[in-house]
């Protein structure tokens, strides 16, 4: 999706040049991705790094990450984490994995990452069943719309207290203001935003970046 929100002509350059702290194995990963069909569902290398500063600011040692695509945000996370820490990624796409793990394994911190091929929900489902609730302490969700309310409701249960879930694209370029627009992503993305409105359990931050970020912390 392209930009919900915009900056002024040169200030967007601006921003990234004085902020983002990219390796060069991230900046041709992000190259290389830009260069694909579907090259924007790729996080934003600013984006990518608020995430990565979030994770080290929470002290997190194992994540999830719901959407992986060519792996440039599970780069950026794995890097964050201790040695020890472990992300586990969820998507179904094997090509684009094969791109993430080549650049992940050339990073060295492949060891850090549990990649499951398979759909997310399986995923999840699979750790609550084996005895993960409360075993997380980050989640990223940046996968199909439709299915956002699961994901979250699946990382919430998998999350610690004060654990942080992070969903991107709430604001669907625009459209969710758009009372003209009823496709059913927009509508999914509509009703998530709503949901977490009115969700008791977590402290909630909608941030206007990019597309539009959400930021809910499980509480106690």
């Amino acid at each position: 999706m392209s930009d919900a929100i915009t900056l002024p002509p040169g200030l967007a350059d601006y921003v990234r040049v004085v902020s983002v702290r990219e390796s060069d194995t991230l900046r041709r990963l992000r190259e290389e991705t830009a260069a694909l069909p579907d090259a924007g569902m790729q996080t934003s290398p600013e984006q990518a790094q608020f995430l990565a500063l979030l994770v080290r600011a929470i002290g997190a040692r194992r994540c999830l990450e719901i959407g992986v695509f060519t792996g440039y945000t599970s780069l950026w996370l794995a890097s964050a984490l201790p040695d020890e820490g472990r992300l586990v990624a969820c998507d179904v796409n094997e090509r684009s994995v094969a791109v993430a793990r080549r650049y992940w394994r050339e990073a060295g911190v492949e060891h850090k990452i549990d990649m499951r091929l398979a759909p997310a929900l399986e995923t999840l489902d699979a750790l609550l069943g084996e005895g993960q609730a409360g075993a997380f302490d980050f989640a990223y969700i940046d996968a199909d719309k439709v299915n956002y309310l699961d994901y979250y409701e699946r990382a919430l249960a998998l999350l610690r207290p004060g654990g942080v879930i992070a969903a991107d694209n709430v604001l669907w370029s625009g459209l969710v203001i758009d009372e003209s627009a009823t496709d059913r992503e927009v509508v999914a993305i509509r009703d998530f935003n709503e949901r977490l409105r009115r969700d008791e359990r977590v402290s909630l931050s909608l941030l206007a970046i990019r597309d539009g970020l959400t930021l809910a912390c499980k509480r106690s």
